[in-house]
């Protein structure tokens, strides 16, 4: 939330460095804490992403998870997000729901511009998958994914 700068009045917003770390750490916790259903990738969208965030800006976070069979408005409750330090629109899809999204305008829009941050590779950090199926999840779900046909 915002910082005040010390010693005087004025507020700060946390920056994007900020924010992906925070979203990083979030991320790890979440898949420790909840291994069903199983979590596929997560990554944020969104101002935060394209890099013109600004004061009052929220952190837009996208889960994939294998299946759930929860009604999509009900599952971002299970998951907390009082941890990032800026308030938090948090979208949980399946891998099916996923790859029909990425069929319209907006899905293809963030699925562009998403920041993969969960799973990490073996150097520990996230990509983009090259697997034409699967092309918007980072790359070891990616290459281990069934192409759905």
């Amino acid at each position: 939330m915002p910082v005040p700068s010390l010693p005087s009045s004025a507020i700060t917003w946390p920056n994007r460095q900020t924010v992906d770390e925070a979203v990083r750490r979030w991320a790890a916790a979440l898949v420790r804490k909840h291994p069903v259903p199983r979590i596929l990738a997560i990554g944020y969208f969104g101002s935060y992403a394209r890099g013109d965030w600004g004061f009052g800006s929220d952190v837009d976070l996208l889960v994939i998870v294998e299946d759930d069979p929860t009604p999509f408005i009900e599952r971002a409750l299970r998951y907390q997000t009082l941890s990032l330090p800026v308030p938090a629109d948090l979208f949980v899809y399946t891998r099916d729901e996923w790859q029909a999204i990425q069929e319209q305008p907006s899905g293809r829009h963030i699925a562009r511009e998403v920041v993969w941050v969960w799973p990490e590779d073996e150097q520990g950090q996230t990509g983009e998958a090259e697997h034409e199926d699967h092309k918007t999840l980072p790359s070891s779900e990616a290459d281990s994914a069934e192409p759905s046909r």
